[in-house]
């Protein structure tokens, strides 16, 4: 029998310890897609104070994202990240976690609303876009890297790219300022062989050009951890979780599951399941976050799991044979 101790697996330890490897906690930015970025102080404080006392890296307070475009008046603070709302949270965050915020493509008033580095809290911007953003995706990163931030790129819906387009934009990306690129599995598709292959890709393209990658998976088909570990042992170095998993549908990684998994020091279990018992599990009965089988559906179909979502919302909610044969005539 092959021993759990690391200390007699040295295999192990070496497989799951890199000192560069950072964990992107993006409970707040991904699990507000479940209630409108509505959370109250307290819960974004108790998800920062588990970040900060837990060794995590990276923290993602929410979006950067257009008050034009999203009403404040049906959106929380964390779908807009203004400086005063952060540090009404952080104060001047004289901490080692860095704070980062998600600015969408196309939903984005970037260049207003993004202050220059020396006026933010914030170390690092996140943008996301789709294969057809690319141009202005390359115009956020070069904004948000000239007011000075850590700046990573996060390509969605990867699983619905044809390779082609996939190798272009990776070509654009790598000649970019940008420094992380984030293969991003929106739908919670990718089967591991998959994810081998399209980080084999990233990396290439990335470590030619003295970048690194990402990694942002969804939990459709309860894939999330592997596919987070198989990035993990690939050469990804920027490992995405969320406390409990909360995230848009299905969620994400669990934050608690990587840092159980990872044999680094640095990290520290146990505030980040405090802060799940006593703020994030409570959540779970109003937010419907989580696997079950119709984001598996999705999943399976590489399909968005909006339909899944509204699903949830309704009162079919439970008659899963009802969602199989929806989706399944609407292929």
């Amino acid at each position: 029998m092959t021993s759990t101790d690391p200390k007699e697996n040295p295999v192990s330890k070496w497989i799951s310890y890199r000192p560069e490897i950072k964990v992107f906690d993006c409970t707040i930015r991904d699990g507000g897609l479940m209630n409108s970025h509505l959370f109250d102080d307290e819960t974004v404080r108790a998800v920062y104070a588990a970040c900060v006392d837990g060794g995590i890296d990276y923290m993602e307070v929410g979006y950067i994202n257009s008050r034009r475009l999203f009403s404040p008046s049906k959106h929380g603070a964390w779908k807009f990240c203004k400086e005063d709302d952060i540090r009404r949270i952080v104060g001047e965050n004289n901490t080692p976690l860095k704070l980062s915020a998600m600015a969408d493509a196309g939903k984005s008033d970037y260049r207003e609303d993004i202050l220059p580095r020396g006026q933010s809290v914030l170390k690092m911007i996140r943008v996301a876009a789709y294969i057809h953003q690319i141009p202005l995706a390359l115009d956020m990163i070069k904004d948000a890297h000239d007011k000075g931030y850590e700046t990573t790129i996060n390509l969605m819906s990867v699983s619905v790219i044809k390779e082609r387009e996939l190798d272009e934009a990776l070509s654009l990306l790598a000649k970019s300022e940008v420094e992380t690129i984030y293969l991003v599995d929106s739908f919670g598709a990718l089967y591991c062989e998959q994810a081998r292959f399209l980080l084999d890709k990233y990396l290439a393209c990335a470590q030619a050009s003295g970048k690194q990658v990402g990694m942002h998976a969804h939990n459709n088909q309860q894939l999330a951890f592997a596919n987070t570990i198989e990035a993990l042992i690939k050469g990804a170095n920027m490992l995405d979780a969320s406390m409990a998993g909360l995230g848009r549908g299905a969620g994400n990684c669990p934050t608690e599951l990587l840092v159980g998994f990872l044999h680094n020091p640095k990290f520290h279990l146990r505030p980040i399941l405090e802060c799940i018992q006593h703020h994030v599990e409570p959540l779970r009965k109003k937010l419907k976050w989580g696997f079950d089988a119709p984001y598996m559906m999705t999943g399976l179909l590489n399909q968005h799991p909006r339909a899944a979502i509204e699903f949830n919302d309704s009162e079919d909610r439970g008659n899963i044979v009802k969602f199989f044969d929806t989706v399944r005539e609407e292929e």
